[in-house]
């Protein structure tokens, strides 16, 4: 396993202190920048290669949520906040975990090794699965048996040849993770697999499992493309 390239965006100069002192203190993590600025951070990763970043939430110059609508998903998220209420919107992005203040360094490390094991997943397995959890268990997806996944508000449903698997994360995560050779997006709260598809219609998708899902108008064009 690579050591893992992290960043710490923090106003508070002592929250700062302590994550800096905690990644110290886990070997395959790599401390590569920190600052109490977001818009320098917003540069680093533009010009730098970086793997996750422990970004708090409420700053003044940028919020967190915001900084994560700018930069994407080409980097992953350690959400830390004293306001418990963010928790919900987070998960609207690419995020490992959501660590509220003040933060023990059992609660950090066991952050770092949900990181580690998003690493060793994506690494590992990203051409034929991946882990999902679901009903409070890790459960092994492969790619291949995805029919669709649905975005049902704050949750996605995975809808598999076998059965279907509730949890909490949004369709743009999920683009993110799934091979783009395969995965598509075609309505505001449907994503295919092209693998899956039996017909498509003028509003419709028919898949081999018989399952009709919707297309949005603005997702045609891109769906018809990725056919060719």
């Amino acid at each position: 396993m690579r050591t893992i390239k992290c960043i710490i965006v923090d106003d508070e100069p002592l929250a700062i202190s302590l994550l800096e002192n905690y990644v110290r203190k886990i070997l395959f993590l790599e401390l590569v920048f920190s600052t109490e600025n977001p818009i320098l951070a917003l540069e680093y990763i533009q010009n730098n290669d970086a793997d996750v970043v422990f970004l708090d939430i409420q700053m003044p110059e940028l919020t967190g949520i915001n900084f994560m609508k700018i930069v994407g998903g080409k980097i992953k998220y350690v959400l830390t906040t004293a306001y418990s209420e963010y928790a919900l919107e987070g998960y609207e992005h690419n995020i490992v975990d959501y660590l509220l203040k003040p933060i023990s360094f059992d609660r950090f490390n066991k952050s770092a090794l949900k990181v580690q094991e998003r690493f060793v997943i994506n690494e590992d397995n990203s051409d034929t699965y991946f882990f999902v959890k679901s009903s409070g268990q890790q459960h092994r997806i492969n790619f291949d048996e995805i029919l669709y996944i649905e975005s049902i508000k704050d949750y996605v449903n995975i809808r598999t040849v076998y059965q279907e698997y509730i949890i909490l994360d949004s369709l743009k995560s999920l683009e993110q993770e799934l091979p783009k050779s395969s995965f598509i997006r075609v309505h505001k709260s449907f994503m295919i697999n092209l693998n899956q598809v039996k017909s498509i219609g003028p509003k419709k998708i028919l898949l081999l499992s018989e399952h009709e899902i919707p297309i949005g108008d603005s997702y045609r064009a891109n769906l018809l493309n990725s056919l060719k």
